[in-house]
C-alpha cells in the first residue's frame, strides 16, 4: 500500500481532508486528567506525504477549537512509521498519542497498543465492513479503529468492451457474449482476446504482479481466496497450508496468463500496481486487477489518456466465489500515552466524518459512506468496491508478528520463481512451505 498511497496523493487532484476528535475530559467539571507536564497537546504520528497527514493537517483548527488540544503532527516515510511504533512501545517515553498504521503491523505492535473495545459500539460494528474490527482483534481485545479500507476490483476500457466489431469477434471465437469477466476462466478469454488483437497491436489484455513487492503476494492470495481457501497460508489452528490445492490453484492461474504469448506485458517480476497502472492510463492494457482508488485518476484527462472510456466491475471469482485480501488502516493508541481518553475521542470524531477519506483517497471504512459516496459518478466505482468487500470469500491475512518475514523470505520467492519458471506452483509453495514453518516454530 505504501506505493499506491504515494501515487494517489501526487497524481490526483482532489481534496485530502479529514477528521479529529473532541475532548470528554477537559472542561467537565474542571477535571483534566489528560493534561500532561508538556500542556494541553495531542501528538499524531503519520507516514508523510499519506492522506493520513492531510487529514491531520485540515482539520487541526477544528479540533483544536472544539478541545482546546494542540494536534502536533509528527510525519515519517512509510516504514518509519513502524520503527517509531517499534521504539515508543519500547521505551514507553509517551512520545505521540495517537498513530496511523498498515494493518500487517498491527500483530507485531498490538502488545504496546491501548485497548478501545469500549469505544466501539453495535452501530459502529454493522456499519463498517466485514473483517475490518475482526483485522483489529488480539486476544478478546480490539487494539484499532479503521479509518480506510481497500482491495482490488477489477478496471476495463469501455470502449474497447463496447465496440460492436469486438463483440462480433469474440463471440465467434469464444462462443459467448463479450462482457466484463466473472470469473477465472472470462477473464482468461478476455485478456487473450484483447491481448492477441490485430487491430490493436499496442494493446496488452491484463497485467500480472510478479516485482519485489508485497503487492505481488497480495494479488496471488486475493485469487487463493477465490479458489475457496478457508484460510490463507496458516490456518487457525497454526499449520501452515501454504502448499494446498487452493494456493496451488491460485498461482497456477497466474502463471497461465504469463505463459499465454502477448497477453500479459513483458517484465512480469518487476510489474506491480504502479507500473500496471502507469500501462493502463496510458492505453496499452484492456482491463486490469487494481486496488480500487486507482478508478479516481483512471478517470482525470490530466493524468489518463483513456480517461472517459474507464468503468469498474467487482473483483472476479474462482470457484469460492469473489474473494480479496483488503488493505485496511487503522488509527491505533500507544499504551504509553499520558492522554488516552481525548485520544479516543479523537479517533471517534475521526470516524464520524469517515466520509472525508472517500474525498481524499477514493475510500473509507463505513458502508454508509460508500453507499452514499457511490452515487456520484466520480466515486462509482465504490458500487463494485463495496461488493468486493462484503464477497463470501474475501478474509484478512493470517494474524501473525512473522508476517512480513514469511511474505519475504517464503511467499515472494515463491511467486516469482513460479512466473520465471524456474518451478512449477506445486514445487515452489512445497519449498514455502518448510521457509514458514522455520520461521513460525
Amino acid at each position: 500500500m505504501k506505493k499506491i498511497l504515494l501515487i494517489i496523493c501526487s497524481s490526483v487532484l482532489v481534496a485530502l481532508v479529514s477528521a479529529c476528535g473532541s475532548n470528554n475530559e477537559v472542561g467537565n467539571e474542571g477535571n483534566n486528567t489528560n493534561q500532561s507536564s508538556s500542556g494541553q497537546t495531542l501528538t499524531v504520528l503519520v507516514e508523510g506525504g499519506s492522506p493520513a497527514q492531510a487529514v491531520a493537517e485540515l482539520t487541526k483548527e477544528e479540533f483544536e477549537e472544539n478541545t482546546g488540544y494542540e494536534v502536533i503532527i509528527e510525519s515519517v516515510p512509510y516504514s518509519g512509521v513502524y520503527d517509531r511504533m517499534r521504539t515508543e512501545l519500547t521505551s514507553g517515553a509517551g512520545a505521540f498519542d495517537v498513530a496511523t498504521i498498515d494493518t500487517i503491523w498491527l500483530p507485531a505492535l498490538y502488545r504496546g497498543l491501548e485497548p478501545i473495545q469500549e469505544i466501539i459500539t453495535d452501530e459502529m460494528r454493522d456499519d463498517l465492513f466485514p473483517g475490518l474490527i475482526d483485522g483489529a482483534s488480539m486476544d478478546g481485545n480490539v487494539y484499532g479503529l479503521p479509518t480506510w479500507t481497500n482491495s482490488k476490483i477489477l478496471l476495463y476500457r469501455e470502449d474497447l468492451f463496447n465496440d460492436t466489431n469486438n463483440q462480433d469477434e469474440f463471440l465467434n471465437q469464444f462462443g459467448y457474449e463479450l462482457s466484463p469477466p466473472e470469473t477465472w476462466d472470462q477473464y482468461k478469454d478476455v485478456a487473450n482476446f484483447f491481448g492477441n488483437n490485430e487491430n490493436y497491436p499496442e494493446l496488452y489484455g491484463t497485467s500480472v504482479f510478479g516485482a519485489t513487492s508485497g503487492d505481488s503476494v497480495a494479488s496471488w492470495l486475493d485469487h487463493v481466496a477465490q479458489a475457496g481457501a478457508e484460510a490463507l497460508v496458516i490456518d487457525e489452528a497454526g499449520e501452515v497450508i501454504v502448499n494446498d490445492d487452493n494456493h496451488v490453484a491460485a498461482l497456477e492461474f497466474l502463471n497461465d496468463l504469463v505463459n499465454e504469448e502477448g497477453v500479459v506485458p513483458e517484465g512480469v517480476l518487476e510489474t506491480a500496481s504502479a507500473e500496471t497502472s502507469e500501462l493502463f492510463y496510458n492505453g496499452n492494457l484492456a482491463m486490469m486487477l487494481a486496488w480500487g482508488h486507482f478508478y479516481v485518476p483512471s478517470k482525470d484527462p490530466d493524468t489518463s489518456k483513456v480517461a472517459g472510456d474507464v468503468s469498474a466491475a467487482p473483483m472476479i471469482a474462482g470457484d469460492g466465489g469473489i474473494g480479496v485480501v483488503p488493505g485496511p488502516w487503522y488509527q491505533v493508541i500507544p499504551a504509553s500515552s499520558e492522554k488516552k481518553d481525548i485520544a479516543k475521542e479523537y479517533l471517534l470524531f475521526l470516524y464520524e466524518n469517515n466520509h472525508l477519506y472517500a474525498d481524499a483517497l477514493g475510500v473509507a471504512a463505513r458502508q454508509s459512506v460508500f453507499e452514499e459516496y457511490g452515487q456520484k459518478e466520480e466515486f462509482a466505482h465504490l458500487n463494485e468496491l463495496a461488493t468486493t468487500l462484503n464477497g463470501e470469500q474475501t478474509q484478512n491475512r493470517p494474524s501473525t508478528d512473522k508476517w512480513e518475514q514469511i511474505e519475504s523470505e517464503a511467499l515472494l520467492p515463491a511467486v516469482q520463481k513460479v512466473l520465471s519458471g524456474s518451478q512449477t506452483p506445486q514445487e515452489a509453495l512445497n519449498d514455502a512451505k518448510k521457509i514458514i514453518e522455520g520461521i513460525v516454530n
